[in-house]
């Protein structure tokens, strides 16, 4: 379609055009600008009329071969729809140019010609005459080559201009454009108004009647054709604007995928290539952009891009952490294949990503098999305390649900930290640094043990709002792992199972055994952890070991020494009396563990 539709530019444009200069020509001569006087007047009239209609038999196939020349390159481009090559580029971009060169020349060519024939055979006056009205038709044939020409070969001028944009070629631009339909529209008619008035001044024998109609036609001529010209002329400047503006209004919508047509070699098509720069600039910057949010967080990338000057350290925050922590990581690395662990590992981030995301909490770091999860920073939240908890509550919840082949532990702690900057001039990233995050890492590691997968700090509770606090319970005061002072752990509320679905959950129970000294032993005794099986029944959980939910013997790793330098203890024999102690019968194992101090 597009070869059809440059093939035929140069034959319609070309010969519309010319019919219209004709149509100017012969309305001037005939009843505009008056014959001056003759000798012989129907002599002088039949001379110039096979004068006028000879020409263009002569003219009109010599302008097709020269054109369909020039525009040979024009039509191998748009056939063969590759990348276009300096000639073609040329041939694109200087066509309307050039076909407006070639109908001014022959139409210089045939006012010269008729100027000459008129000033041999008849007089000089009748000479001006047909020379003028010949220069009239050719403003007008040239003007209208120019703007169809340039406004048929839009789609071309696509081509060339999408592979580069427009440089090295000074072309008519809006100025030009405008210039031209002022010639066509206004001073070709006021120039025959001219004509006539100069006509009436030497040839006393116009009458009135006779300058009446001259004016008539002209002005009516000047006001229908200079309106279609002016059309045509601020159409080519208004298209291009109106298709940037477009694709502004795209941009401020939040479509950075715009692009503008670039079909205009002037400077319309330097603002239309200049636009879909910017867009293009815009997109790197956003894909940037979203790059870095992804690597450090949104809300990082958002304060990184906004702050300006960056600097090392931070400021006080009071926020609350989450640590979640897989369980077992090592055999789950020792069973699966790399890109099997990948995969799980991709889907045990991706909720906890979308759980922390969905209560308004920032993930700072991937930690092998570990996230840690800020909420109170960079971003200030109204209620940290109580986001932190409901994201752990469900975080659990879909873990066990989405990601069933993993086992993870939940820790949740608050406080005050340092948040900013850390590193070093050169490298850096955003982080917080406090206690908080070391109590949530403990508790992660602690929440294994326990069949809700989650323990959170009971201080979380008298700060976090009343709805999710009522979520949680308390109990015991522990002393966590590489801390001194104690912790007050709080677990979230089993959810409600029909009765049909309970299951027997085997509570743990610590039991004291005492070995009388003898010897050189330690004079303190040694204190070891025995798990025996209950048949206590609590909604909604399910047993933590098959092995102890079966009423099996428990396996050697479930006796643990839980004093420092019970491990030099022997274990006593089954007969021993056991003796349980008031203030641990009532601790999980797991806490007694967790006061142990490995560092």
């Amino acid at each position: 379609m597009l070869e059809l539709r440059v093939r035929w530019v140069l034959l319609v444009v070309v010969s519309l055009a010319n019919l219209g200069g004709a149509a100017v020509v012969l309305l001037f001569a005939i009843f505009v600008v008056p014959d001056p006087p003759l000798a012989d007047p129907q002599y002088a009239r039949l001379v110039n009329t096979v004068a006028f209609f000879s020409y263009p038999v002569v003219a009109a196939p010599v302008t097709l071969l020269v054109g369909l020349r020039l525009w040979r390159p024009v039509v191998r481009l748009v056939r063969d729809k590759g990348v276009p090559d300096a000639v073609q580029r040329r041939a694109v971009l200087l066509g309307p140019l050039r076909l407006t060169l070639l109908v001014g020349v022959m139409w210089g060519g045939g006012a010269a010609g008729w100027f000459l024939l008129d000033l041999i055979l008849f007089t000089g006056r009748l000479a001006v005459k047909v020379g003028l009205t010949c220069l009239l038709g050719a403003m007008t044939t040239c003007t209208i080559v120019y703007l169809l020409s340039e406004r048929l070969l839009r789609p071309a001028a696509a081509l060339v201009l999408a592979s580069e944009p427009p440089r090295g070629l000074r072309l008519p631009g809006v100025t030009t454009r405008v210039m031209l339909a002022w010639a066509l529209g206004t001073a070709v008619p006021i120039f025959g108004l001219v004509c006539v008035a100069i006509a009436a001044l030497v040839a006393p024998g116009i009458g009135t009647a006779q300058l009446a109609v001259t004016v008539l036609g002209l002005g009516g001529a000047a006001l229908v054709v200079g309106m279609q010209v002016t059309y045509i002329a601020t159409r080519a400047v208004a298209d291009p604007i109106a298709s940037v503006r477009e694709g502004m209004a795209r941009v401020e919508r939040g479509d950075l995928g715009a692009r503008v047509e670039v079909y205009d070699a002037s400077e319309v098509g330097q603002l239309q290539a200049g636009f879909n720069h910017m867009v293009a600039g815009l997109r790197e910057h956003q894909r940037l952009r979203d790059l870095f949010g992804r690597h450090v967080g949104e809300e990082v990338a958002v304060l990184a891009l906004e702050s300006g000057d960056i600097r090392l350290g931070g400021e006080t925050r009071e926020v609350a952490v989450l640590f979640v922590d897989l369980a077992g990581s090592t055999r789950l690395a020792d069973s699966r294949s790399p890109d099997q662990v990948v995969a799980l590992l991709n889907a045990f981030f991706g909720v906890v990503v979308n759980v922390v995301g969905r209560h308004g909490g920032w993930i700072n770091k991937f930690e092998g098999d570990a996230a840690l999860a800020i909420f109170g920073a960079p971003t200030r939240l109204p209620d940290a305390a109580g986001a932190a908890l409901g994201a752990a509550r469900e975080l659990a919840v879909r873990l066990r649900a989405e990601v069933p082949q993993l086992d993870a532990g939940v820790g949740v702690s608050a406080g005050p930290v340092v948040a900013g900057y850390i590193g070093a001039e050169q490298r850096f990233e955003y982080t917080v640094i406090g206690d908080p995050v070391n109590e949530a890492a403990r508790l992660s590691d602690l929440a294994k043990t326990f069949p809700g997968r989650v323990l959170a700090s009971g201080a979380l509770l008298r700060a976090a709002r009343p709805a999710e606090a009522e979520e949680w319970e308390l109990g015991a005061s522990v002393i966590l792992r590489g801390r001194s002072r104690p912790t007050r752990l709080a677990m979230p509320h089993p959810p409600f199972v029909p009765a049909a679905r309970r299951r027997l959950l085997p509570r743990p129970r610590v039991v004291r055994r005492r070995r009388p000294p003898a010897g050189d032993t330690p004079p303190w005794p040694g204190i070891v952890r025995q798990v025996k099986p209950s048949r206590t029944r609590i909604p909604g959980r399910k047993p933590f070991r098959r092995s102890e939910a079966a009423g099996e013997a428990p396996r050697d790793d479930q006796t643990t020494p839980v004093h420092p330098m019970a491990g030099n203890l022997a274990t006593p024999p089954p007969s021993a009396d056991p003796t349980p102690s008031p203030d641990a019968g009532s601790m999980p194992p797991s806490d007694a563990e967790a006061m142990v101090d490995d560092d």
